[in-house]
């Protein structure tokens, strides 16, 4: 008999589960036969044919006898196509074509014929792995490893390639093929805000969630440009530091959604209004990740915020106050990151048209129909938001006066300034503060606390509402570059509350 072990490894959710890879081949059975066990999915158990495939077009053949693959420990679910290099390395071992090398970690997809495929979760995989062990990874995985400084990782195109770096790796050391990240914030979208027409308003109101990611619901009728300024927030929003796209990088690399490249722009999300709960949040058989994780450390825009279905609404509490979302499931469970800044946009009403008064354009909905529509965000959710702004119809004038429009590298400068007070000051955005660095850092003098202490009893604010209030005050201030927050600041930070509407 014949035995052989290398290491590789499966995700579980985004957790690393490391799995020991064993062959043994029995060289006087008559029988040519296959086995794997271990608990493996589909993908695990075709594994087999591509790997007999890929060791036949390589030159090496099958090895005789009858060949048991074990993937330990065997009480886990072992899931996707990752384990065919380390299956056709640790039989090549075992039947003594190669050396054995126990320190060796390996993954990737086999092609019949031999290719070295990419496969998802590398990078979470291999921040997990043992320095110490020699590593092999498909090259298509090369750079979003390029990220970080991972030693002793080699990248191999082929199952020829990895016997090569088996007997003398030199010439694929991760280090020498990738090139170096940008990490500059680079207008992937092509977008920009001097393309918006108007709406001066909002774009002060969408600088202040920018500068401290606060959390925005626009409110206006059809085509006033909500999408539109949504779509563009990521182009004013501070650039990722290195910790944020590894981050990112690591949700997308699991989720199988990296087209090659790392994560080194903000994510914008935008799910359809009739995307169920598991999409948004997370779940399914699988318990994957959702919207809000795929959103992390970027943007979820819900577009006509109200025609989501309220579990989905109601559901986005846990995440926007604690920044993580935990998905339970029978056979398990896992806590994903979710700390994503969230705009809204709505209509006024059923129809869109309540409160435009342009002459063509007439509400059609009854009162009851107008309260209706507007409690679908309720109380808790709103309470969460950072700040509302109404989003104006645009007449012909507004419409054509915006040849001079400030355009979104402008306003990036002004959003970086004040993020880089706030970075030097608690290290984190303003709207990430904890209730004890809010009382630290937005602190106010006599004349700013009498004032706020008469508006918050007037506007019945409660806890949370007044501690956000602060928060997007000293974002203001910080645009300013003003040490201190002035009632000024503290008056516009309060524009900001949600009006309660006014029938006539």
């Amino acid at each position: 008999m014949h035995y052989s072990r290398v290491k590789s490894a499966v995700l579980s959710g985004l957790d690393v589960v490391e799995i020991d890879v064993e062959a043994d081949i029995n060289t006087r059975s008559i029988v040519q036969d296959w086995e794997i066990v271990g608990l493996g999915d589909t993908a695990v158990k075709e594994s087999r044919k591509r790997v007999m495939s890929a060791l036949k077009n390589s030159g090496f053949g099958i090895p005789h006898g009858k060949i048991t693959i074990n993937l330990a420990p065997g009480d886990v679910k072992k899931e996707g196509a990752l384990l065919d290099l380390p299956i056709a390395m640790v039989i090549l071992m075992a039947a003594g074509k190669i050396k054995d090398e126990e320190e060796l970690f390996l993954i990737g997809e086999l092609g019949l014929d031999g290719t070295l495929r990419k496969v998802n979760g590398a990078l979470p995989i291999m921040l997990e792995k043992d320095p110490q062990e020699k590593a092999i990874v498909p090259f298509e995985n090369s750079m979003e490893l390029s990220l970080v400084n991972i030693s002793n990782v080699y990248a191999a195109t082929s199952l020829l390639d990895a016997v090569k770096i088996v007997e003398g790796p030199q010439d694929f050391a991760l280090s020498k093929i990738v090139r170096k990240i940008s990490l500059k914030n680079e207008n992937y979208l092509n977008v920009d805000f001097s393309e918006v027409h108007g709406q001066e308003t909002v774009k002060r109101a969408l600088e202040i969630a920018a500068a401290g990611f606060h959390n925005v619901l626009m409110k206006g009728p059809p085509g006033s440009g909500k999408t539109m300024l949504a779509r563009r927030l990521p182009t004013i929003m501070p650039p990722m530091s290195e910790k944020e796209i590894i981050e990112s990088t690591k949700i997308y690399s699991a989720a199988g959604m990296l087209d090659g490249n790392p994560i080194t722009q903000r994510p914008f999300r935008s799910p359809h209004h009739s995307a169920s709960t598991a999409s948004i949040i997370g779940g399914g058989a699988k318990a994957k990740p959702g919207e809000v994780t795929l959103a992390h450390n970027g943007v979820l825009f819900m577009d006509e915020m109200p025609e989501f279905k309220r579990d989905v609404l109601e559901a986005l509490r846990q995440p926007l106050e604690d920044g993580v979302v935990t998905v339970s499931r029978v056979k398990e469970s896992h806590t994903y990151p979710a700390r994503f800044l969230l705009i809204g946009a709505q209509n006024p009403c059923p129809c869109g048209w309540y409160g435009v008064e342009d002459g063509v354009h007439h509400c059609t909905c009854s009162f009851n129909e107008i309260v209706r529509y507007n409690k679908k965000i309720s109380g808790p959710i709103a309470d969460r938001m950072d700040i509302f702004v109404d989003v104006p119809h645009v007449d012909y004038a507004k419409y054509a006066s915006m040849s001079d429009a400030e355009p979104s590298k402008e306003i990036f400068e002004r959003v970086y300034d004040a993020f880089q007070i706030q970075m030097k000051r608690a290290n984190k955005q303003n709207g990430k503060l904890s209730a004890k660095e809010v009382r630290k850092f937005c602190t106010l003098g006599d004349a700013e606390e009498e004032f706020f202490k008469t508006a918050a009893k007037k506007l019945g604010l409660s806890g949370r509402t007044m501690e956000k209030t602060l928060k997007v005050a000293r974002t203001i201030a910080d645009l300013a570059a003003e040490e201190k927050i002035s009632t000024a600041h503290l008056a516009e930070a309060l524009q900001y509350r949600k009006k309660e509407e006014i029938f006539v």
